[in-house]
């Protein structure tokens, strides 16, 4: 599920709030990091010298470009780190009254909610493979996916769910050089899975593609409990309602080994796709219907934490909480950015969250 762009351009702190309002537009973010026709020679500071700008060196870290007091926000295309101003928080809660006083009528909700697998056939329907970009990044991110893709790892099975049209199985499948990994990618959409047995390298015995419904009864097409060394969930869970969340952590559970390790990325809680959204798409607190009829929830730490660490189990009799169905939280952070248009003089706040979560080892 691709990130949604979308700018927002900070009036001076003088205007009100509202005007900020008629500043929200959709644009296509621009990798290129040229400066602006005209621009002046600027003296290196912290900001500028490249040993502090490596993009992505470090699991977790996020980026390093930090903005300083003196900076000037609009030199890069890119800042790491940066909170949303004030501005920006009180447009942002003045949107989610806007959207929860607007909310999706209750045949909607039936019609998005009684069939999502439909919304996703349809997407990929007519978006096909070219829709997302191979995610190449995700082996710096979580260093598992490199050491199970080294020659010598031996005998390693990787579940990928949600996996879409393949933009993270296929790179992961090119940059291997261990003979004995096998790769399962699983989508809940069978167009999604027929886009996939389409791909050119599909032919290799080393991949694997099926429906499967991580929310669903079964466990994926040939594979058992216990049997899943690395399982990748990339802008999956979003897409489930909060009250499939229980089974679709108990599924992973079931299927990973003992000390099996989840790498997890999605939407983070403010998020500028969130914020955007307009009247009519409001499902329920921080859940979403998309304008191509899939949904997306926005998560923030605490309660992604407690959804993996098994909080949202039953409570027993006893009047604790079952908790055969516990991860362990190795890492979980929040990958903030703001991204701008030099040349437009524009800005937007995005916000994912990250992690790595372990089945705990018998």
């Amino acid at each position: 599920m691709a990130p949604t762009a979308v700018t927002v351009q900070t009036p001076p702190a003088a205007e009100p709030v509202k005007e900020l309002a008629a500043e929200i537009s959709c644009l296509e973010i621009q990798d290129a990091e040229t400066k602006p026709e005209g621009s002046q020679h600027v003296p290196p500071h912290r900001s500028h010298d490249p040993q502090f700008n490596q993009k992505r060196s470090d699991p977790f870290q996020f980026g390093s470009r930090y903005l300083g007091q003196d900076d000037d926000e609009f030199e890069f295309n890119a800042w790491d780190h940066v909170e949303p101003d004030d501005m920006f928080k009180e447009y942002a809660e003045k949107q989610y009254a806007m959207q929860r006083e607007a909310p999706v009528s209750d045949f909607d909700k039936q019609r998005f909610n009684g069939d999502p697998a439909r919304w996703w056939n349809l997407f990929y329907k007519n978006n096909t493979a070219n829709f997302f970009k191979d995610r190449k990044w995700l082996q710096q991110e979580f260093p598992v996916l490199d050491t199970v893709t080294s020659e010598g790892a031996g005998p390693v099975t990787l579940l990928e769910i949600g996996a879409g049209a393949g933009n993270t199985a296929f790179p992961i499948l090119a940059n291997n050089k261990n003979p004995e990994l096998k790769i399962h990618a699983c989508d809940f959409s069978k167009k999604a899975v027929e886009v996939m047995r389409r791909h050119e390298a599909y032919g290799s015995p080393q991949i694997q593609a099926d429906v499967w419904d991580v929310a669903g009864d079964e466990l994926p097409p040939d594979l058992g409990e216990g049997s899943v060394d690395v399982a990748l969930m990339v802008f999956i869970f979003s897409a489930l309602s909060p009250r499939q969340w229980k089974r679709a952590v108990e599924n992973v559970y079931r299927v990973l080994k003992p000390g099996g390790e989840v790498c997890f990325r999605d939407y983070g809680r403010g998020d500028l796709a969130q914020v955007r959204f307009k009247k009519g798409r409001y499902l329920e607190e921080n859940f979403y219907i998309r304008g191509d009829g899939t949904r997306v929830y926005f998560f923030d730490i605490d309660e992604l934490a407690s959804i993996w660490k098994g909080e949202l189990g039953e409570t027993t009799a006893d009047g604790e909480k079952d908790d055969t169905t516990r991860f362990e939280i190795e890492a979980l952070d929040a990958d903030r950015r703001m991204l701008v248009n030099r040349a437009k003089k524009l800005k937007m706040y995005r916000c994912w969250l990250q992690g790595r979560f372990r089945k705990p080892k018998q």
